[in-house]
């Protein structure tokens, strides 16, 4: 038994709605979608929940033979099922290189890019880039995925005349970070680190690229949506590295989500008609939510947007 809400916002959908129940009756036929960390938790539910509404879902992940085994099972109980597995390991620049050129090179489309994959609160240690490895996950992978793709998606919302979608999951714990938002000066500083703002540090940034990959996509006037969100606490293994979350989640057993209640709002975002122009936003419970006051803040989404560029050429 779970204490989830039923009460439904203005969407007309609650805490408790599944992914399935937020995209009945939508057809994603025709639409290709990119989903990183699709091999278990809510990731595989997102793939799973897409392919089922039609879209054909690629799936980029760290192990190949794991993905494979995720597609058979998919395919077993949806025959119709388009879906790819291509290897990605987000948290190294080169490989997220090595994955969009070989995306680009397919010549396929790029209707919906939702940025799943993340680590929680793990030891301090670097990424291959040098990098703290919360940071390097959470956000610049998926910084440098999203501008590497950014043009074959345009390409697709030009020919299609079908709205594009970048859906980046974030969470409520960017309201939880050091007291400066990012500390852009010591983002792989051992000495300071916590796991836990630093968590909060890169879902912050989470939000943060969604605000102003957002602005620069209107400004450009292009046909392309870009939303954070907060998927609710789950019963997944993200927080096992421990830390205050997993604390927190032990406690509120019963208010956790399921894994396809969890997996609603990022399928919600990506899918439902209802945000067709919607974007440079924050969604919880597939619905609007406000995010915090740094989560909004242009000038340090500006700074962030300038950091991650430099972080990524200098790579």
């Amino acid at each position: 038994m779970t204490w989830i809400s039923i009460f439904t916002g203005k969407s007309g959908f609650a805490a408790s709605s599944t992914a399935e129940d937020v995209t009945k009756g939508v057809d994603g036929t025709g639409l290709t979608a990119v989903v990183t960390g699709a091999t278990s938790g809510i990731g595989l539910e997102t793939a799973r929940v897409l392919a089922l509404r039609g879209v054909h879902v690629v799936m980029p992940v760290r192990n190949v033979e794991a993905g494979k085994k995720v597609k058979e099972n998919i395919a077993e109980k949806i025959p119709n099922a388009k879906l790819d597995v291509m290897e990605l390991d987000v948290s190294s620049l080169e490989s997220v290189r090595k994955f969009a050129s070989q995306y680009c090179s397919k010549g396929l489309p790029l209707n919906i890019l939702i940025l799943n994959a993340g680590i929680m609160t793990p030891p301090f240690s670097l990424s291959k880039d040098n990098i703290e490895m919360q940071f390097a996950t959470n956000h610049v992978g998926h910084f440098l995925l999203t501008n590497l793709l950014l043009d074959t998606m345009k390409k697709t919302a030009r020919e299609s005349g079908k709205e594009g979608r970048i859906v980046i999951l974030s969470s409520e714990a960017h309201r939880i970070t050091y007291r400066e938002g990012i500390v852009f000066d010591k983002i792989n500083d051992e000495n300071s680190y916590s796991a836990t703002y630093a968590y909060g540090q890169s879902k912050l940034a989470n939000v943060l690229h969604a605000y102003e990959l957002s602005r620069r996509l209107q400004e450009e006037g292009v046909n392309i949506t870009a939303n954070a969100l907060h998927p609710g606490l789950i019963k997944t293994n993200l927080a096992r590295h421990g830390g205050i979350f997993s604390i927190f989640t032990n406690v509120l057993q019963l208010f956790l989500k399921n894994i396809p209640q969890g997996a609603a709002t990022t399928c919600y975002v990506a899918m439902h008609p209802q945000l067709k122009g919607v974007s440079g936003q924050y969604f919880a419970d597939s619905n609007l939510k406000k995010p915090s006051g740094y989560g909004h803040d242009p000038e340090l989404a500006r700074k962030l947007w300038d950091f991650s560029v430099k972080l990524t050429e200098s790579k």
